[in-house]
């Protein structure tokens, strides 16, 4: 995990914080981590969970909504990502084990006012997920700041559309981390 502390501070080599994907969370992680270890557990198909705080994703939740699949990187998470719409952090095993429950087979949750989490079978592939649902809720609040109510992807289009082949993950992973010092 990341070190407890805003990532602008963390600098290359720093060290990070380990945290096994069951039993107790070591003093020095953040106690949100509980969530990840649910997940992990729920989830046997993810190998990488990022969390993380988006200012269009977050706004578009405090309205009780989660990005329609009206562009490429949204129909990712057709028709919609779920909205855990407890506001509070998740910090017990009660919480962790619900919210786990209701990202069920999806590859990202928003969780209303607190930004959301995205899974993948990378860390790379989780990384880029979250890059597409903060895009997907920009998307969703550019069609909403239009009034009218924009299309959205139908089930085929999705299905040809929300694919992993033609190294989609890898080249936005390259696109992201260029001139990245580590």
């Amino acid at each position: 995990m990341s070190p407890p502390k805003p990532l602008g501070l963390i600098w290359p080599g720093e060290s990070t914080v380990m945290v096994a994907t069951t039993g107790p969370l070591p003093a020095a992680a953040l106690p949100e981590v509980i969530a990840h270890q649910h997940i992990y557990h729920q989830r046997k198909d993810v190998h990488g969970i990022v969390r993380f705080q988006a200012p269009n994703l977050t706004a578009l939740s405090t309205l009780g909504l989660t990005p329609r699949a009206r562009h490429g990187f949204g129909a990712y998470f057709a028709p919609c990502a779920p909205l855990h719409s407890d506001p509070r952090l998740v910090r017990d095993a009660a919480s962790a084990a619900a919210l786990a429950v209701q990202l069920g087979p999806a590859r990202g949750i928003v969780m209303r006012g607190n930004g959301a989490i995205t899974v993948g079978a990378s860390i790379e592939e989780a990384v880029v997920m979250a890059w597409y649902l903060e895009d997907a809720a920009r998307v969703e609040l550019a069609v909403l700041g239009t009034g009218l109510e924009g299309l959205e992807f139908t089930p085929a289009e999705v299905r040809d559309r929300a694919i992993n082949t033609g190294r989609i993950v890898e080249r936005m992973w390259d696109w992201l981390t260029a001139n990245d010092p580590e």
